[in-house]
């Protein structure tokens, strides 16, 4: 059953509930920091209109995104592997894709991003890129070998409410000629990447 009332229910209550954590926090890395409800929306639509196989996220936090990309994935009999370096963290993101029914279509991975992309040879159908943004200019290099050449997207988030961080990624990208991107205006500035 796609996107049922019960999922759409829980995702409002569990992003209610992060946004009053982070609130409390004086400490921007104890934040979750969660993707907008919009995006995470839409990131769910792109990967039923693409009919995404392999999905990648970097950045779990505590799995608002990931659970919308998993409820997609189970649609299109695709999968997901997410990379959190927060072990407890991961921990949190799995008690939600259990309780939700979500874990099998999941693969946490704990660690440092840099490391699983390294060391990836993987295509992706669909990749989310929400970590900590002064690294993006590092992770390129490999994520760009990691987009599917047939139809791959990669989508950054926070790119507009942190457009100062991610300034020198975005010159990365749009200065090697064989890639496309937009910025799309929805939650904090989505940046959409594709072969031309």
């Amino acid at each position: 059953m796609s996107m049922s009332l019960v999922f759409q229910q829980r995702m409002q209550e569990l992003y209610q509930n992060f946004i009053k954590f982070d609130a409390l926090q004086t400490d921007r890395i104890q934040r979750y920091r969660n993707i907008e409800p919009d995006s995470a929306l839409f990131l769910a639509m792109q990967i039923r209109i693409q009919q995404s196989q392999s999905i990648l996220e970097i950045g779990t936090s505590t799995g608002y995104s990931t659970l919308w990309l998993a409820d997609a994935a189970q649609e299109t009999q695709g999968h997901v592997t997410t990379l959190e370096i927060d072990q407890f963290r991961t921990t949190q993101a799995k008690q939600y894709a259990q309780e939700l029914a979500l874990d099998h279509v999941i693969d946490f991975w704990v660690g440092d991003a840099q490391n699983f992309l390294e060391n990836s040879a993987n295509h992706y159908d669909f990749i989310l890129l929400d970590a900590e943004r002064d690294a993006y200019v590092d992770y390129w290099i490999f994520l760009q070998k990691m987009i599917h050449p047939q139809g791959g997207v990669l989508i950054v988030d926070n790119v507009i409410s942190h457009a100062v961080e991610v300034k020198k990624f975005i010159e990365l990208v749009e200065g090697d000629e064989r890639f496309i991107s937009m910025t799309l205006s929805i939650g904090a500035g989505l940046f959409m990447i594709c072969y031309k």
